[in-house]
């Protein structure tokens, strides 16, 4: 099975919120986010044609920011994934009818606010920051809010989870439009020839050389 038939599976299974396709998220993009009033749920699709190689940097970066993480496989990848992921880890395995539960996710408690910040907008992130009473926050740079959240204790985690959760949600009609521009855009350019290669340039004839005077 490849991504997209998986994908097919797992949107019926995402009721309330909404859900985002490819966000960028820490070094990585989560395939798939299901974003409700009360929680972040990443997904990670490895089909049959898909490797592990990026599993730990995935798994570390969809962990400090959702509260709850699942991977989707194969049952190709079903043995050698599991000893690479933490018990709070949830697991569904794909067939061609169905994805069958292995182990359902719990809650993650490694959710950090820095790197939850980072799924927003640095402007978004300022405003949140000023709202809370920090003088100065609009003048702050990207890397000094980063080492205020890594340090504060006067931001509740759970405010900051609301807040970006409000913000990429309020944010989805816009990401859809940006997409469909972006399709019919690559849907106007002419199609590429498969193995098309590029003429070869004509050498120009070399000049005669001029009889040497004798």
């Amino acid at each position: 099975m490849n991504d997209p038939e998986i994908r097919a599976l797992l949107y019926p299974q995402l009721l309330g919120g909404v859900r985002i396709d490819e966000l960028p998220t820490g070094t990585t993009r989560a395939d798939v986010v299901h974003i409700t009033e009360q929680f972040m749920h990443g997904y990670e699709v490895k089909g049959d044609g898909d490797t592990l190689q990026r599993v730990a940097n995935q798994l570390r970066c969809y962990g400090e920011v959702y509260d709850f993480v699942t991977f989707i496989v194969t049952e190709k990848h079903l043995a050698k994934l599991l000893p690479l992921l933490p018990e709070w880890v949830g697991v569904l395995v794909a067939s061609a009818e169905e994805l069958r539960p292995h182990r359902a996710a719990t809650y993650n408690a490694t959710v950090a606010l820095a790197p939850l910040a980072k799924l927003i907008l640095l402007e978004e992130v300022k405003q949140f920051l000023l709202a809370r009473g920090l003088a100065g926050a609009s003048t702050l740079r990207s890397r000094e809010i980063g080492q205020f959240l890594r340090t504060t204790s006067t931001v509740p985690l759970s405010s900051l989870a609301q807040y970006v959760r409000d913000r990429l949600i309020a944010r989805l009609p816009e990401r859809l439009l940006m997409r469909a521009e972006r399709k019919a855009e690559r849907e106007r350019l002419p199609p590429r020839r498969k193995n098309a290669r590029p003429k070869a340039k004509k050498k120009k004839p070399a000049g005669r050389k001029k009889a040497s005077a004798a």
